[in-house]
């Protein structure tokens, strides 16, 4: 046996870092700190202690609710802006140029606030107060059902 034939087998274990080599001394994590210990994990959001991006933007105050309001029409509204016989819808409020489309999204509540004497004819989408349906009943007025 010689020695230049012997063959020397590494025993299988797990990397040390930090002790040499390439990565030698530190490793590549730098010197102390938070990163640079074991099992070290800082959370993605914080800055070191100063305020956040999160906490340094603009506040609003207040609650915006899903659900679109319904646009507000009066008895003295409609005997303004309809003849007798016409028909009230969304279709005709916004052809007329009375209200924007973008504006009208959560539809029409009619409320008793005027006089109603013509007799007109509602779009079964329009909701009413129980004082203005009395008075649109009273005025001669209809209510189409789908």
């Amino acid at each position: 046996m010689q020695i230049h034939t012997l063959s020397v087998e590494k025993k299988p274990g797990r990397k040390r870092v930090g002790r040499g080599g390439n990565r030698g001394k530190t490793a590549g994590r730098g010197t102390k700190g938070q990163k640079s210990r074991s099992g070290a994990s800082v959370d993605p959001l914080f800055e070191g202690g100063r305020s956040s991006i999160i906490d340094r933007l603009k506040k609003v105050k207040g609650f915006k609710s899903p659900n679109p309001k319904r646009t507000t029409l009066t008895l003295a509204f409609l005997e303004h802006h309809f003849e007798a016989g016409d028909e009230v819808s969304r279709e005709t409020l916004i052809a007329k140029k009375l209200f924007s489309p973008k504006k009208v999204t959560g539809g029409f509540k009619v409320v008793s606030s005027g006089e109603l004497s013509k007799a007109l004819s509602f779009d079964s989408r329009i909701r009413f107060s129980d004082t203005a349906l009395e008075a649109v009943k009273k005025a001669g007025g209809t209510i189409k059902e789908d």
